[in-house]
């Protein structure tokens, strides 16, 4: 909050149509990072087709973008924090824009892969620059309106992204199939863009502020070592390559959690470790997170494999499970303070109830999936809604910027784990045919959340009187 403090004297007062302006800017710059965490969820069977690749790119497709974005979140704010949060997001926006040209023209699985790790490393120095922005521009006894179209707007995101995605690869623009999805954001990314550059207040930066690039490098090394492993094997058998890949992921972890406790300006506070309820908080928002990521995308799987439908009809099939989420976090942003802990107990129960009611209708008609991923998205909404503002409930104000930084980048880690996690059991199982599959997905998704239930217990009761994000 100092840096904010420091950075906004830099720049004259805005008038408030000039706040509006830049709040609209980051808006659409976090609308655009939701929507390409998303959209190959819907796509990915229709890439696989177009371009090879089989069970491996399917898997890859979603853990690059949520790898790269997880691994470079915090050190992402701390650039900006150093270089200037302007500068790293004009500079980030580019580069996602340019990423996206890339994913859009790839002429393989590989360089798309690879445009999908620089897709979401871009976005890591963008996403963390908002809040900082919109601290520096806005007063504070305004924020918290500025702060409050955050939720439903990515709720709206969350919903129209996939649908876009989906009626974009039906249409088939010029014949190009799924690439519209990613070119798309040339025009959407370029507007972004051009406004940022006129509208964003300049500011300085503070060249004291260290980033621990050996720690970042060391999670980046680990995580790649760690989700290869794990794809390669369940695409072409647990041979030499993957035992190899996923030992030398484990050892640059073991390296990275040393680097943690000897780094000076480590990624994450020790004294946020030495905290119960962090800690547990933490390992439960990795399962849960995990086990949902992984479930959205081998029910999409499902959806156009087993049961034939197109990726506009897949995307509109889990219309119910997006308004669940957004019906759900509305909801529980003003129980939060009364309930605390026990609204990620429902959630949870809700997402297992869910889970179990999926399974028992798979093979129904459409309408049927209604209700069971209806009650999927109610219980992500009360959890994922409430988990980690619970999670910082004890812990010291000065802190809470850096847990809720931390918190965040271990979501998108826990994401890619879990889209290439669940999808392995999916493709490893999918002999039995796709039903089986999907069924022995859910029981690994309702270990892991049944898992979380034992967690709940060492959280925090409450969250902090005064929420940080």
């Amino acid at each position: 909050m100092t840096q904010i403090l420091r950075n906004a004297v830099d720049s004259p007062p805005l008038t408030s149509r000039a706040r509006w302006a830049v709040l609209a800017v980051v808006l659409a710059a976090d609308v655009l990072d939701l929507l390409d965490a998303t959209i190959t969820n819907i796509a990915a069977p229709t890439i696989t087709r177009d371009l090879g690749g089989g069970a491996g790119l399917v898997q890859w497709l979603g853990a690059s973008y949520a790898l790269a974005l997880g691994v470079l979140l915090v050190p992402g704010g701390r650039l900006g924090d150093r270089y200037g949060r302007r500068r790293l997001f004009l500079t980030g926006l580019a580069g996602f824009v340019a990423a996206s040209l890339a994913c859009g023209l790839a002429p393989n699985p590989a360089a798309l892969v690879v445009a999908r790790l620089v897709q979401g490393a871009f976005g890591a120095l963008v996403i963390p620059q908002g809040f900082g922005i919109l601290g520096a521009t806005w007063p504070r006894d305004r924020i918290g309106k500025a702060f409050s179209l955050f939720g439903p707007v990515m709720g709206l995101s969350a919903v129209g992204g996939p649908i876009l995605a989906g009626f974009l690869v039906d249409a088939d623009l010029a014949g190009l199939g799924w690439r519209p999805m990613f070119l798309i954001n040339l025009l959407l990314g370029g507007a972004a863009l051009i406004a940022a550059a006129r509208l964003l207040p300049r500011d300085r930066g503070d060249a004291s502020v260290a980033v621990d690039g050996p720690g970042s490098a060391l999670l980046a090394g680990a995580m790649l070592g760690l989700l290869g492993g794990l794809i390669d094997g369940s695409d072409g058998g647990w041979g030499t390559r993957p035992l190899a890949l996923l030992l030398a992921g484990l050892a640059l972890f073991a390296a990275f959690c040393h680097r943690q406790r000897t780094a000076p300006e480590p990624l994450i506070r020790p004294s946020l470790l030495h905290n119960r309820g962090f800690t547990s908080g933490l390992v439960l928002g990795v399962l849960a997170f995990a086990a949902v990521a992984g479930l959205l995308y081998t029910v999409s799987l499902y959806l156009q494999r087993g049961l034939g439908r197109s990726p506009a009809g897949t995307a509109l099939g889990l219309i119910p499970l997006s308004a669940g989420i957004v019906v759900a976090s509305l909801a529980c942003y003003r129980l939060i303070h009364r309930h605390g802990r026990r609204l990620v107990v429902a959630g949870l129960l809700l997402i297992l109830a869910g889970c179990g009611c999926l399974a028992l209708a798979a093979e129904g008609s459409a309408w049927a999936l209604v209700p069971p991923l209806l009650l999927v998205g109610l219980g992500m909404g009360t959890c994922f809604g409430t988990v980690y503002d619970v999670t910082i409930g004890d812990i010291a104000p000065e802190e809470a910027g850096s847990a809720s930084g931390s918190l965040n980048a271990v979501q998108q880690l826990a994401n890619a784990v879990g889209a290439a996690a669940v999808t392995t059991v999916y493709f490893h199982t999918v002999g039995g045919g796709e039903t089986h599959a999907l069924y022995a997905s859910l029981t690994a998704v309702a270990a892991s959340i049944t898992l979380c239930l034992s967690l709940v217990r060492l959280l925090p009761r409450k969250a902090p009187a005064e929420q940080h994000h």
